[in-house]
């Protein structure tokens, strides 16, 4: 009898072993992309010139993204399996609605970011947090507990405050106020409602469709790489590239972006399958303490306050999403 006993055990043994290396897992992506967020503004701004035209650089990132995904799937042995089940409907319902949602808010994003002061545009762009605890509960079903709502609160202040010492000393950008609300405060929400849209589609096809996270990467890349070839046709970018040349302006050093930003997005799709969309919102905020920091070792730049303010709400918000997770009520009978 006691042999019968005892694989039941050891079995509830492993799989705590396997749940405990699934959350050191997804904490240690967290961080890593913790980091990748808060060193890529530093070292784009150090290896990247001023004459290096933006969609170079930017199919440059995606085609490493792909590079990146693709060795990676072929290490783990799925790549010849996933390409004999790949189908291209399932490709687009997957990932062809994000790829053009990001497309899409990104384009958003640039119409605000001229007609909007900085500091009103972080603030706008912050509640891309809201709108995707939002669309992850209507589309995955995934509820936020009371504490759990209170902690994204926290981090909405906590980005606000980062935001507001960002855009200390900056001027407004001067225009109308029918210009700054039809061309700066809409497109910032409407894309921040996108962003929210996209990252829950992406987590529903990762966890319900079982889309991988780096097949995932390579269909959005290669989607989104080939909505910005055909923006290229007419577009300045596109005449610069035919003018002076796709690598026009760039050195060695310019591929440290390039690369860093391909591990990002592999990181990106890897955080959003294990940990979901809500906690990627963490990870862009505690981004900016980690920019602060690092501007500090290598720049100088001490924090401001509100950095100094933000850092508390970042560490309590955090400790408090992770310790109070929504659990379900149990009905008595």
């Amino acid at each position: 009898m006691g042999s019968v006993d005892r694989p039941p055990h050891r079995g509830g043994a492993a799989a705590g072993g396997s749940d405990a290396r699934k959350k050191a897992r997804v904490w240690l992506y967290l961080m890593l992309l913790t980091l990748q967020y808060g060193s890529q503004p530093l070292l784009s701004k150090r290896f990247v010139g001023q004459e290096v035209i933006v969609t170079s650089l930017v199919l440059a990132c995606e085609v490493a993204k792909v590079i990146c995904a693709l060795f990676l799937l072929a290490k783990e042995g799925s790549l010849k399996r996933l390409y004999n089940q790949w189908t291209l409907i399932g490709s687009l319902t997957a990932s062809g609605l994000p790829a053009a949602i990001y497309a899409l808010q990104n384009s958003l994003l640039q119409i605000s970011y001229k007609n909007l002061d900085s500091l009103s545009f972080s603030i706008l762009n912050q509640t891309k947090l809201i709108f995707t605890a939002l669309f992850t509960y209507i589309i995955l079903g995934q509820k936020q507990s009371t504490k759990q709502i209170g902690a994204l609160a926290l981090l909405i202040i906590a980005a606000i405050l980062l935001s507001i010492g960002e855009g200390s000393g900056k001027g407004s950008s001067g225009n109308n106020a029918d210009q700054v609300l039809l061309f700066g405060i809409i497109p910032v929400l409407v894309a921040s409602v996108l962003s929210g849209l996209a990252s829950s589609l992406c987590q529903w096809a990762s966890q319900v469709k079982k889309h991988t996270s780096y097949l995932m990467t390579v269909e959005m890349s290669l989607i989104g790489s080939l909505c910005m070839l055909a923006s290229t046709h007419k577009s300045p970018d596109g005449e610069a590239i035919r003018k002076f040349g796709f690598f026009h302006g760039w050195t060695l050093w310019t591929l440290i972006p390039v690369i860093l930003n391909a591990v990002g997005g592999i990181l990106v799709g890897l955080v959003t399958t294990y940990a979901g969309g809500v906690r990627k919102g963490f990870v862009i905020v505690s981004a900016l303490l980690v920019t602060a920091l690092l501007q500090f070792i290598f720049d100088g730049k001490p924090p401001s306050l509100y950095c100094l303010l933000a850092l508390p709400l970042v560490i309590m918000s955090i400790v408090i999403y992770q310790k109070y997770p929504y659990t379900a009520r149990k009905k008595k009978e």
